[in-house]
């Protein structure tokens, strides 16, 4: 129903001063995907090649473990209190960062305008959003050609982002009912780039085989967050003939630790094929665990990565310490003292607290967010209270209420999250029927062509992950890259920096810190 609240004739175009409404609304699913591919490409090569140093015009590489970048409130809080840990995040752009920079350089280089004539707005679960479209890394300084040096402003990205509550609260100031909007797809005007328009629409394309369409929604395993480390531990499991997956929960539900091992004995067996195309199958038939192994080599086995979940500021605080190198103590008359490293234990001896007792730097991949459940938990996200829908979901979905007759928050949230997993309405339509024609009645023809790209593109042997076709992920990239003739770092990565903030500090604040310091020592002036 948010495609017909913002494009839709009965959306805002049916209110509001200027009646004007979004020629496209994309799902950031698809930019997801990317990111995903991207993501477990770095970690990837990180594994093989821990100390290869980049070249200078490149983005740096992050050192293991590597930390999730898509959240803004934990980069913000990094990029404050902790840079230390700059060096552990992620350079990939987030979803929306991604979907942002794609518009801007496709639409205004196919319709021949510039950057500032047009407007994208995104609609995310999260306040900090906002935050991070307001980032001067994320404008057209950093990706404009080096041929362009006209002195414009900067350009951002994401012009705008609102919250899923403000998205009611734009409803409501444009006279608009949400709940009684149709809920058929829309039809939108052809993307300008016969490459990108099946990628970026596919659901909404008719006539489309549903097995070629690229699924949108995800598994409960996933997490309410991306499911960046899902997709990281997968990829790993499909590079690992005879790996499985083990989950350990640390204190609480919001610290999770996972490790792929195998049985050491299957270093000499003959699943280890020569063949890259029958190692790198599809995840749903790559083995898991090997049968008739006896019960030595279930105890004997080799780690071969190891990754965690870290949800919630209380949990990030604990992480971050752990990160922080360890300052060598000095005693006088004494060598130096330092730390020891925290040994490997086996997997057999692991318990419940080892998901925080493990060394840190084990790790290859830890997925951070602020908040605490994760992603649909969002301080922008739609609460029960927000909406007069409680007590008739309530008692028209058998969903318990309370003795007021609402539903809780908790309960309200478990809807959320099954509404997050499972695929829209508008997704599952695939017949021509189900769509709307435009003002002329031709509402296919301008797309048979790309359809038909599509498919033969995807007849091509597929290499899914998943549920994800990444050998079409890289090609749509590669091709957004030539096409713009900007390099795929700049448009996929981004840097981060250490933030310095001046408030409350006087104008000789340093100089009477000094002076403090100096007098706690016996010295002085």
């Amino acid at each position: 129903m948010i495609d017909q609240l913002l494009g839709g004739p009965s959306g805002l175009a049916s209110g509001g001063t200027y009646r004007n409404a979004f020629t496209w609304i994309v799902d950031t699913n698809a930019m997801r995907e990317a990111s995903l591919v991207l993501g477990a490409d770095e970690v990837a090569n990180s594994i093989s090649s821990p100390f290869v140093n980049t070249p200078p015009e490149s983005t740096p590489a992050p050192k293991k473990p590597i930390l999730t970048s898509a959240c803004p409130g934990w980069i913000c809080y990094a990029e404050k209190t902790h840079p230390h840990v700059l060096p552990n995040l992620s350079r990939l752009k987030s979803p929306q960062a991604l979907t942002g920079i794609l518009l801007k350089t496709i639409l205004s280089q196919r319709l021949h305008i510039r950057p500032d004539q047009i407007w994208h707005l995104a609609v995310m679960p999260c306040f900090d959003k906002k935050l991070e479209a307001s980032r001067e890394e994320l404008t057209d300084v950093y990706w404009r050609p080096s041929s362009s040096q006209e002195l414009t402003p900067p350009v951002r990205d994401v012009d705008c982002v609102i919250t899923a509550r403000e998205l009611l609260m734009l409803a409501d100031t444009r006279g608009v009912s949400f709940p009684s909007l149709p809920q058929a797809p829309i039809c939108t005007p052809s993307f300008p780039d016969p490459i990108l328009d099946p990628f970026l629409f596919s659901q909404h394309l008719p006539g489309l085989h549903p097995q070629k369409r690229r699924r949108r929604n995800q598994e409960p395993a996933a997490g309410p967050s991306g499911g960046y480390l899902h997709h990281v531990l997968q990829t790993q499991l499909a590079n690992c003939p005879g790996g499985k997956l083990n989950t350990i929960r640390g204190r609480n539900a919001d610290v999770v630790e996972y490790t792929i091992t195998r049985p050491l004995a299957h270093r000499n067996r003959s699943h280890y094929v020569s063949d890259p195309q029958q190692q790198r199958q599809p995840l749903n038939e790559a083995p898991l665990a090997l049968e008739n192994e006896n019960k030595h080599d279930k105890e004997e086995e080799e780690v071969l990565f190891r990754a965690a979940r870290y949800y919630g500021f209380r949990n990030i605080q604990n992480l971050v310490r752990k990160l922080k190198p360890q300052r060598p103590r000095r005693l006088p008359g004494a060598s130096t003292i330092t730390s020891k490293p925290v040994p490997r234990s086996s997997i057999a001896a692991k318990t419940m607290n080892s998901a925080t007792a493990s060394n840190i730097n084990e790790y290859s991949y830890i997925e951070v967010m602020a908040c605490p459940g994760g992603c649909t938990n969002g301080g922008g996200q739609i609460k029960v209270d927000d909406v007069g829908l409680g007590e008739r979901l309530g008692k028209g979905e058998g969903v318990d209420v309370t003795d007021k007759g609402v539903m809780t928050q908790k309960e309200w949230l478990e809807k959320v999250d099954e509404a997050y997993f499972s695929m829209s309405s508008s997704d599952s339509a695939s017949s021509p029927s189900e769509f709307e024609e435009d003002g002329d009645g031709d509402m296919d023809m301008d797309r048979d062509a790309d359809i038909d790209l599509h498919q033969e593109t995807m007849e091509e042997k597929e290499e899914v992950v998943n549920g994800i076709d990444i050998r079409n992920v890289r090609a749509v990239l590669q091709h957004w890259s030539q096409s713009t003739g900007i390099d795929m770092q700049k448009l996929c990565f981004t840097t981060f920096r250490e933030v310095k903030s001046d408030v409350g500090k006087g104008a000789n604040g340093e100089k009477d810190r000094v002076v403090e310091l100096a007098g706690r020592i016996g010295g002085g002036w």
